[in-house]
């Protein structure tokens, strides 16, 4: 690590009391070598949101996806749910490139063959290369667990329990249960911004009466509030509108660290990751779940226009933030205690992950 790039992460990795704090500098938001260190020092040694156990119900059902530069394959082995590398033990090719079912995991560049539990089951032609034994090849496993139906991966051991991860949120969110939501669909959006920008937009509520109107409407902006716990955040708020299309109840938007969100309403629950891309780009990534009851299409219908009403606005905040750090203007400004405390909260892990960073490469 560059000496420059090292003091810049103990700038960045001071710790501030919350009643005093001001945001992160621009150079978070905007260096090529910052996006390296997030993606090793922040996303991989925490858990991904990789599926749900309803794409995963039959034995050989996989689901495809991409944490931190890495390809990822979630399978329904028959003895349960694991996590694979979705790269071949030969030339890393890769065995699935969309979501499906299969008896067997076949890379799609030679032909590899395995079986679900990852072991190398053939290999076509390899008998007329010296030594090989299908027996010595396997693929490796990834660190898996399943919480409410979501399924978790983790890219190394360093990790929070998910218990710590989650602690507190069934609990509140009773009587719903997430595990009984079926699967509906995907949709992704590549933004102009740094994934940091993404995720404080996402922490705080100050910014719903100028961005959101409609959501500013839907919720009650007096009532609204953040908890915080170790490893996630709790924002929640009445529904004001107990006439309108999600009916009654509660808000309630779960931040887990370091990128996943779960956006629970009345019969409905959206996840979102956010995902870095190079040049100060990332992935959006929004997941929906439904009951499986009936009459439940018309909800489905106007909650996914009123979601994409609300990204719309989200997108056009959060790459207009990204100029205003290029701007080469910009200094760090106080952040509201009162409504911006999961913003800190956040930095304050990132500072943390940053001086481990400092440690580990010193």
């Amino acid at each position: 690590m560059q000496p420059d790039l090292i003091k810049c992460l103990k700038d960045l990795s001071r710790s501030e009391p919350a009643e005093q704090a001001k945001s992160l500098p621009s150079f978070a938001y905007q260096s090529s070598e910052m996006d390296v260190i997030d993606r090793s020092a922040v996303l991989q040694p925490s858990w991904q949101l990789a599926a749900h156990l309803s794409q995963l119900q039959q034995t050989g059902d996989y689901v495809v996806h991409q944490l931190a530069d890495q390809p990822i394959l979630v399978v329904n082995t028959g003895d349960g749910i694991q996590g694979f590398y979705n790269v071949c033990r030969h030339r890393a090719g890769p065995l699935a490139l969309k979501n499906g079912h299969a008896k067997t995991l076949m890379c799609k560049y030679h032909g590899w063959n395995y079986h679900l539990d990852g072991r190398l089951k053939s290999a076509p032609e390899m008998q007329t290369t010296q030594g090989f034994d299908v027996s010595q090849y396997r693929l490796p496993k990834i660190k898996t667990t399943v919480w409410q139906g979501l399924v978790f991966v983790a890219l190394n051991d360093n990790v929070p329990s998910m218990s710590a991860l989650t602690a507190g949120i069934t609990e509140q969110l009773l009587p719903i249960d997430l595990a009984t939501m079926k699967f509906h669909r995907r949709d992704e959006f590549v933004l102009q911004c740094n994934w940091k920008i993404y995720v404080e937009n996402y922490l705080e509520g100050y910014h719903l009466p100028h961005v959101h109107p409609g959501l500013n409407q839907l919720l009650d902006y007096k009532s609204y509030r953040t908890e915080l716990s170790q490893w996630h955040s709790y924002q929640y708020s009445p529904l004001e509108q107990s006439s309108g299309f999600y009916g009654e109840g509660q808000a309630h938007y779960y931040f887990l660290y370091p990128n996943t969100m779960l956006n629970v309403l009345p019969n409905r629950l959206q996840t979102n990751q956010v995902l870095p891309l190079p040049n100060n780009q990332c992935r959006v990534v929004f997941d929906y779940y439904y009951p499986d009851v009936a009459g439940i299409e018309q909800l489905i219908t106007q909650d996914q226009q009123f979601s994409d009403e609300i990204q719309d606005e989200d997108v056009g905040i959060c790459e207009a933030i990204q100029l205003g750090m290029n701007s080469g203007s910009y200094q760090p400004g106080p952040l509201c205690h009162k409504r911006e405390a999961g913003v800190h909260h956040f930095q304050e892990l990132l500072r943390d992950a940053y001086r481990q960073a400092i440690t580990t490469h010193s």
